[in-house]
């Protein structure tokens, strides 16, 4: 029995005082950067039951399945044991969607169903009428129709292929809005814009672009999000006039440096407007290997010893030579992957070096861990 344990190391030195690069600024609609304030999607819940399924529903333990199949056959004027009932063609999900802004009665919104029980594929399911409820316990909503799943199960007697996620379906248009929840524009206290990404520079430029516009101060930031626009000094005839000339401005924009990696997949997604310091990195690994024998221990004929299992544990270590790259000032992102990719660094070495990048203020970009 082996185990191993590595350990990575990263040593930077930087060699000149890191400084920023200018980005490029690019030109984008203040509608695909902003949204208006209260103007939002709601979540929708429910829970609901998906008939017709060729025995790769929920099974007997599933109590909850059985309650509400005799709870929904009472209803329809038959009697049975809840105990009794099969459940092989059944199966017990929930069900998500989203109530999109200014929905109003006859609304058709898509829907989730997820299995909860321990149902082995929902292909071929017909999710029966279910209400949809809102945070606030009010249904908003009903789904029913046939499932579309992207994957499927197959096999048995212990043989199956599987092919992505049999147990997660959706239904186009499958939910129906029953409650008017859309947002009144005139009854809003006042009108606000919401910037998608928080930044200074961007608020100044949607007021300005705003201001002039409508040839007036109508507009002005409250902060590095939330811009506030006067309606009344704007002069338009209605609110969504007044919001369709603001959202259709053209703006300059400046992105903001990124590098988002994923320590459990090991994935790293880097931009290309990130830059790096002046930096030395020195990276290297030891790996320790601790094996494990076991041998038995038999006692002499007819004497009063006992067969015993005795462990001989064998501890070894090894430690490579580190391995060094060079940046200079002003590297980009292709650079600093193609240093990594030439000392053999794999995907997690990259994640490490640079979170120590960004800890010796070398990355000149925000650092995101997901």
């Amino acid at each position: 029995m082996r185990q191993f344990l590595l350990a990575p190391m990263v040593l930077l030195w930087l060699a000149l005082p890191v400084w920023t690069v200018e980005e490029p600024a690019r030109t984008a609609l203040i509608g695909d950067i902003a949204s208006v304030e209260g103007v939002r999607d709601n979540p929708l819940i429910g829970y609901g039951m998906v008939v017709g399924l060729n025995g790769t529903g929920d099974r007997r333990q599933t109590v909850f399945t059985m309650q509400t199949l005799a709870s929904v056959l009472q209803r329809m004027g038959v009697q049975i044991p809840a105990g009794t009932a099969r459940v092989n063609n059944v199966a017990a999900v929930f069900i998500t969607a989203n109530l999109p802004p200014f929905a109003r009665p006859g609304t058709r919104v898509d829907v989730t169903v997820s299995s909860i029980g321990d149902a082995k594929s929902l292909e071929g399911g017909l999710l029966l009428l279910s209400p949809l409820y809102g945070a606030d316990g009010q249904v908003y909503g009903a789904a029913q129709g046939p499932l579309t799943v992207g994957g499927y199960s197959a096999g048995g007697a212990g043989n199956t292929k599987q092919v992505n996620h049999p147990t997660v379906g959706r239904i186009p248009g499958g939910g129906l809005v029953e409650r008017d929840a859309a947002l009144d524009l005139r009854r809003l206290p006042r009108l606000s814009l919401l910037l998608s990404e928080p930044d200074f520079s961007t608020a100044e430029n949607v007021v300005a672009a705003i201001n002039r516009e409508f040839a007036g101060p109508i507009a002005s930031a409250d902060d590095s999000r939330r811009i506030e626009i006067d309606p009344l000094g704007a002069g338009a005839s209605s609110l969504p006039a007044l919001l369709a000339r603001v959202e259709s401005l053209a703006i300059e924009v400046r992105r903001r440096a990124k590098v988002v990696v994923n320590e459990r997949t090991g994935t790293v997604v880097m931009g290309k407007d990130v830059r790096l310091g002046a930096v030395s990195i020195l990276h290297g690994n030891f790996s320790i290997e601790i094996a494990t024998e076991y041998g038995v221990s038999q006692p002499e004929a007819l004497s009063r010893g006992q067969t015993e299992v005795i462990a001989q544990p064998t501890v070894k270590t090894e430690e490579k030579a580190a391995r060094r790259i060079e940046l200079n000032e002003g590297a980009s992102v292709e650079q600093l992957v193609n240093g990594l990719q030439t000392i053999g660094a794999t995907a997690r070495d990259v994640i490490a070096v640079l979170q120590a990048l960004k800890a010796a203020g070398a990355l000149e970009a925000d650092l995101e861990v997901i």
